[in-house]
């Protein structure tokens, strides 16, 4: 995780973003340290990424890399106002002990787009990340990669339109994808939590689960009820302040796999 210590909203690069609201980085900071509280009281430990001077989006960790099964890959950023940040997580992986770090050809937002669900790697293209890195991330990572199209611009990166539940359950709002990629998630997870417009228009996807407790948004009471239901423990976080640049849970928690353990 990365603190909000330089965030603000400058520029526009998604629709959530809009340089004429103010933002508080007080809040953002206080909301996040919420955050980092909540995962350090369920027993997961955080690794603090410094903050760098004039990349107020750094705070979105999720975006700065895949780390699974031992391997490395860092992020290449399609907007120019956020590229400097995939050398920052690529040198910071490095000095954790995660590297080497490898990279792929093209356009790649980390796990924005690339979301592990047990020995599968779920990836989304259509607004960032290059469909021909899907191949390329099989490849590193010896493991199989499903490619999703989305389709609404309000949900931009695959994290925004679903979550990982479990190693074999997620959450998604099936508008947020094409017709295609909607058959293959109704196969591949016939049990899966389906939000509605309602859910995903708060990010209330934009979660983080240990397989038992969902660390999600306080503003989405309705799929909370369903994640209740299907047997999870929901929490609650307030994010709303870092909701101003288009990011809730999941972008400000980048998940480091070593040997199946995730941290």
């Amino acid at each position: 995780m990365t603190p909000p210590t330089h965030f603000e909203v400058t520029y526009r690069i998604n629709p959530w973003m809009d340089p004429t609201v103010e933002v508080d980085t007080a809040l953002a900071l206080r909301q996040w340290n919420v955050l980092r509280e909540t995962y350090v009281q369920l027993g997961h430990s955080v690794s603090e990424v410094p903050p760098v001077p004039g990349l107020p989006d750094m705070v979105y960790a999720a975006n700065g890399g895949l780390v699974v099964g031992g391997v490395a890959i860092a992020a290449a950023f399609r907007h120019p106002q956020r590229q400097p940040e995939g050398a920052a997580y690529a040198a910071w992986m490095n000095s954790a002990g995660l590297g080497p770090v490898r990279t792929v050809s093209g356009i790649n937002e980390g796990e924005g787009d690339f979301l592990v669900v047990g020995d599968r790697i779920l990836a989304g293209t259509g607004f960032r990340t290059d469909q021909q890195t899907h191949r390329q991330v099989a490849q590193l990572t010896g493991l199989p990669v499903v490619s999703l199209e989305l389709v609404d611009p309000r949900y931009y990166h695959l994290d925004t339109a679903l979550g990982v539940l479990d190693d074999d359950t997620i959450t998604y709002f099936p508008d947020a994808f094409s017709a295609d990629a909607q058959r293959v998630l109704a196969d591949l997870y016939p049990t899966a939590v389906r939000a509605n417009d309602a859910d995903a228009a708060v990010l209330g996807l934009n979660l983080v689960s240990d397989g038992v407790n969902v660390v999600m948004t306080d503003a989405a009471p309705h799929l909370a009820a369903l994640l209740t239901a299907a047997g999870f423990n929901p929490i609650g976080v307030d994010l709303s302040e870092l909701l101003k640049g288009g990011g809730g849970v999941k972008c400000c928690t980048l998940e480091l796999r070593k040997a199946g353990v995730t941290s």
